[in-house]
């Protein structure tokens, strides 16, 4: 399951704090969110090259673009093609037919 995307000013600090040598677990105690949302920010901002202090003049529409620029995929798209659902029923309406045989 993906985690959660973060405002930016929650990713400004956590680069922040991760520049000044606090731990992933210690942001997340801090900043009272999951360990794998700051270690996905995290990610996200070393792939895009970021560091503190960010660069001058870099507001949160550019730092969101930088972040989430290179999406994998979007949500709710699915990596394998649903099942003929209409076709499924049908079959299991015939005698013996079971899913584990479909």
């Amino acid at each position: 399951m993906p985690a959660e995307r973060i405002t930016m000013r929650q990713a400004r600090e956590i680069i922040r704090l991760k520049a000044a040598s606090v731990s992933a677990h210690e942001i997340s105690r801090r900043l009272g969110m999951p360990r794998s949302t700051v270690r996905e920010a995290l990610e996200r901002a070393e792939g895009a090259g970021l560091s503190w202090p960010l660069p001058e003049g870099m507001n949160d529409d550019a730092l969101e673009a930088a972040l989430y620029a290179n999406r994998r995929s979007k949500r709710g798209h699915r990596r394998v093609e649903e099942p003929d659902w209409a076709n499924v029923h049908r079959e299991l309406k015939r005698k013996h037919v079971t899913l584990t045989i479909l």
